[in-house]
């Protein structure tokens, strides 16, 4: 079967406004970037957020359905590429051009001021339209900004959603129904996700710990990541993606971690590799009591205890339905742009919890001995739905 690529990455999260921004703070060993407490979400109420910085794009000159903080995000990530994609339209046609993303806010923040606005003065503002927070409108934004004609959907399977939104692609790619595909995920911060995490008591108001004794909660970040993938060779290649769904529970993971075994397991035969081929993992880490303990056992089954590993969700906090995306492309950065074989390190406070079996957790400043070739991103998502996947240098 046809080998498919990751040609181009345009990326924005915490660590930065385009992708080597975020790589110069992803690999900085001194001290950890990104996420930063701040009460511009939470009045009165400081929370450790991974927020994008600086000003968004402005998109007022656009339709007012086609507002929002979400698509602002997907205009930031696509900027720096949008050289490269349109010049994949131009080769290939706009009909064979696919959009496949993952999201799980939407424009629900949008959704959040204009029901307070209506609130205080009886009516809706003039800048709000309801479908800005269908979560079909990142694909329906992104299909009208480049005049692309192709297939266009989104897929909200929370934490997982752009994980297989790049499988999706894939598949779309292999089975010849699209010759370039826009694949990836964005996903802005929100107080729906904040309430409702903090509600399960799953929120850190520092920095998230994971994989520690004392860790107590996630923190919520936003982004977006998106990739021009086709069957012409780049730089990274998919190599292998997996998907199982556990239908557990609503909210917690099966504790023995079955199902996100099957999916990296899944991922791995793809590839055509065995576990010892993969040379750094990057753990779906959220720093919950529940997720950490059966991550940690995952990995030692499927790894041992010799596979560098790391979660890279205290420097940008967790970008959830654009979570699978974002740390692809910090992956296709250690793959790509990486030419001192740097690791992406795991913040902690460095106190193993004891009742979890041992994990290489990469140290900050810990380089490769050699270049990577394959590396492996899992996500875990409410629900029991799991996706890992696999990319290897071109």
């Amino acid at each position: 079967m046809s080998a498919v690529f990751l040609n181009e990455l345009g990326l924005c999260c915490a660590l930065g406004r385009d992708a080597d921004e975020v790589a110069s703070r992803l690999f900085a060993a001194d001290a950890p970037r990104g996420v930063a407490s701040t009460e511009i979400v939470t009045l009165g109420r400081p929370l450790a957020l991974g927020l994008v910085p600086g000003e968004l794009p402005d998109l007022g000159a656009l339709p007012v359905a086609l507002h929002g903080r979400n698509n602002a995000l997907g205009a930031l990530a696509l900027a720096p590429i949008r050289a490269a994609v349109d010049a994949a339209i131009a080769r290939v046609g706009p009909d064979r051009v696919a959009i496949v993303l993952g999201t799980s806010t939407s424009g629900v923040g949008e959704s959040e001021h204009a029901h307070q606005y209506r609130l205080a003065g009886g009516h809706w503002p003039a800048a709000f339209h309801y479908s800005q927070q269908e979560m079909g409108m990142p694909a329906r934004f992104l299909a009208e900004q480049l005049g692309t004609r192709g297939p266009a959907h989104v897929i909200s399977t929370a934490c997982s959603s752009s994980a297989k939104a790049l499988a999706s692609g894939a598949r779309l790619l292999r089975a010849g129904l699209a010759d370039a595909v826009i694949a990836g995920g964005v996903d802005s911060i929100c107080q729906f996700t904040i309430a409702g995490f903090s509600a399960l008591g799953s929120v850190s108001e520092a920095r998230c710990n994971p994989f520690s004794r004392h860790r107590n909660g996630i923190n919520i970040g936003e982004g977006a990541a998106l990739f021009l993938m086709t069957r012409e060779p780049g730089a990274v290649r998919l190599a292998g993606w997996g998907e199982s769904s556990d239908a557990h529970h609503m909210s917690a993971p099966e504790p023995e971690g079955h199902g996100p075994e099957r999916a990296i397991r899944e991922a791995l035969q793809r590839a055509g590799l065995a576990p010892a081929d993969i040379g750094y993992v990057n753990l779906h880490g959220t720093a919950t009591p529940q997720n950490d303990a059966m991550e940690a056992a995952v990995l030692h089954r499927v790894f041992g205890a010799a596979t560098p590993a790391s979660s890279t969700k205290p420097l940008t906090g967790h970008t959830l339905g654009a979570a699978g995306a974002v740390e692809a492309g910090l992956c296709w950065l250690a793959l790509a742009r990486n030419p001192g074989h740097a690791l992406p390190p795991h913040w902690w406070d460095g106190e193993a919890d004891p009742a979890l079996p041992a994990v290489d957790l990469v140290a900050p400043g810990r380089r490769a001995a050699a270049p990577l070739t394959h590396v492996l991103s899992q996500s875990f998502a409410f629900g029991g739905s799991n996706a890992a996947l696999v990319l290897g240098a071109g």
